[in-house]
């Protein structure tokens, strides 16, 4: 009980912007953009997705997914990062940081997973067109998704009972922007052999798995392409792949940055440009490029904002007629 008590660290300091003492305001400023623009740009796509009934069908349902975790991604950062910069101090009590790197695992692992379950669609799509509406029905749809869920709380349960039995020995400095299990290991004064065997183990089947499954599915969807005759349908089937292959090489690439570190680790700034990227950055971007690269999302998005015109002055009409 008396080494427990000894080791025990209440509360985390990020490092992560300590070589930028002066401006957190305007940093402040430049994460709530980013943070508004995420919350309702991922916030537009499901509301597009559950509004416009030519967008129900598998591959807008598992986008509305990846929009919902978009923004749950986000919003396990990017409030406490607000917050530090309003208060000035960029602490984090023990609880919270487990709850916080419970929750950053969870969803990043089912993001993962859930890149690969829309991999899978868009083969379904092209290379077994007569039988998609078979392979994709609802009933499926629903178990694939609920699957990334589960596959992604699972990887988060094992991480974090594994980072709660982690001892800190009065070192509370962590050389991040958040809670995370890479720099919580790199501080503890335990033994993190078995972290570390697990989250290599973990990175192998809850990152590569998916990332060989995208592979393997691309690799099929592109024999199919290439046997397309005419290269309007050719340019037809590749451009509904185009936008969730730019999602999976940025989400991927910078994955792969954040999770397999050199030994020597990275430096301190290089370490926060990767972890932005990651968890505030990417789900911004999401939403823009399926928006900006699918026509039927802009044909929706453009539908939806004359409907709201066209609302807006009959509104208008009703109200001089009152008057």
């Amino acid at each position: 009980m008396g080494v427990r008590n000894q080791t025990q660290v209440v509360e985390f300091v990020f490092l992560g912007f300590s070589g930028i003492p002066y401006g957190h305001i305007y940093l402040f400023l430049v994460f709530l953009a980013i943070y508004m623009v995420t919350v309702l740009g991922n916030l537009m796509i499901f509301t597009l997705i559950q509004l416009d009934s030519s967008l129900h069908s598998p591959m807008y349902y598992f986008l509305s997914h990846l929009s919902c975790l978009d923004i749950c991604l986000s919003s396990v950062t990017v409030p406490k990062i607000l917050v530090n910069f309003l208060c000035q101090r960029q602490t984090i009590s023990y609880n919270q940081c487990m709850a916080q790197m419970f929750f950053l695992m969870c969803f990043v692992g089912t993001e993962a997973a859930l890149l690969a379950v829309m991999a899978y669609d868009r083969y379904a799509a092209i290379c077994k067109p007569l039988h998609y509406s078979s392979l994709m029905n609802i009933k499926v749809c629903t178990v694939l998704a609920f699957t990334t869920w589960v596959w992604g709380f699972l990887d988060s349960v094992l991480h974090t009972a594994l980072a709660s039995n982690l001892y800190f020995c009065g070192v509370n400095q962590i050389h991040h922007i958040f809670c995370d299990l890479p720099p919580l290991m790199k501080i503890s004064c335990s033994d993190t052999h078995t972290n570390e065997m697990v989250v290599r183990i973990a990175s192998l089947f809850v990152g590569g798995a998916p990332f060989l499954f995208i592979i393997f599915s691309y690799f099929f969807i592109l024999s199919s392409i290439l046997k397309i005759p005419s290269n309007t349908g050719k340019r037809k089937a590749f451009s509904t792949c185009a936008s969730h292959i730019t999602v999976v090489v940025i989400y991927y690439g910078n994955g792969l940055l954040n999770y397999n570190r050199p030994s020597s680790g990275y430096s301190l700034r290089t370490d926060t440009l990767i972890s932005t990227m990651y968890c505030v950055i990417i789900p911004m971007l999401n939403p823009l490029i399926y928006s900006l690269r699918n026509k039927e999302v802009k044909r929706a998005l453009k539908m939806f904002l004359e409907s709201q015109r066209k609302v807006c002055t009959s509104s208008h009409a009703h109200q001089g007629r009152t008057l």
